[in-house]
């Protein structure tokens, strides 16, 4: 069966594909960064990134009901954090230009980059769109519940017994490095687990071949493989989550001084291209 596609997936081919069409074409010819169309897209890209603000203004606003939700200014702000950059890179032809202009656009570079990183962070340990964050009493309870659902696994008995070994092993094996780099840690160790119980059912139904048809046994292997991926998963998720509150912590102390400085250097270009 086929995954369909999400929204953020559909948007974030959209965008790259806008991207290189622009970077490609020559828009040059066509746009003026100081008139017309390519300006327009410059008041426009720093308005969103203006814009960006007004999520963190929400959410320490819970009261503010008749400005919008949380999670509505929450996707505004991951949108406008990518079209913003997106109007601006065109609004410049992709080229550098006076050194305050150099200085706003690579504030900006930095600032979407560090953004990206940040939505990565962020969805690590955090449950909803509106910013709930996970509690790791709520990851363990998930974890558990994950261990019960055995019934799409019921002829391969002894495979909840080879991931609860692959499980141990794990988590031993993470804790014996720096909180920071467990995640990296575990995602490598994740990735082998997976692949030897994959291959342990691959194994369990080859050996079954010859027995007498039976539909249930079909559908087995595709059924063991999203029961392995959801149990390493949640699993990862238990141990990773002290790491991952940590990186969005550091993060966010960096993200906001960086956003600071974007601010200022696009207020001094704005005030520059119109003064010379």
């Amino acid at each position: 069966m086929r995954k369909s596609v999400t929204a953020a997936q559909a948007f974030g081919v959209i965008v790259t594909a806008l991207l290189v069409a622009c970077y490609l074409l020559p828009t040059s010819a066509h746009l003026s960064p100081r008139s017309g169309l390519g300006y327009l897209l410059g008041i426009a890209g720093g308005t969103m990134m203006l814009l960006l603000l007004v999520y963190p203004l929400r959410k320490r606003r819970p009261q503010a009901t008749h400005l919008g939700s949380t999670a509505f200014w929450f996707r505004l702000h991951m949108v406008l954090g990518v079209l913003g950059p997106v109007a601006i890179l065109v609004h410049c032809n992709f080229r550098l230009g006076a050194t305050n202009s150099n200085v706003a656009l690579i504030s900006m570079l930095i600032v979407a980059g560090s953004g990206l990183f940040g939505r990565y962070f962020y969805n690590h340990f955090h449950i909803e769109l509106h910013g709930r964050q996970a509690t790791l009493d709520e990851l363990r309870s998930f974890s558990s519940r994950m261990r019960q659902l055995t019934s799409a696994v019921s002829y391969l008995p002894e495979l909840a017994q080879r991931i609860d070994r692959e499980e141990d092993a794990i988590a031993q094996r993470i804790r014996a490095w720096p909180l920071l780099l467990r995640p990296a840690v575990s995602a490598w160790w994740a990735a082998g687990a997976r692949r030897r119980l994959r291959g342990t059912v691959r194994t369990a139904v080859a050996g079954g071949a010859e027995r007498r048809r039976d539909p249930a046994r079909e559908k087995l292997q595709p059924s063991a493989f999203r029961y392995i991926d959801h149990r390493i998963t949640a699993t990862r998720r238990v141990l990773e989550f002290n790491a991952f509150e940590r990186l969005f912590s550091l993060w966010h102390a960096l993200h906001m001084p960086l956003f600071v400085m974007l601010v200022i250097a696009g207020i001094v270009h704005v005030i520059a291209v119109h003064l010379y």
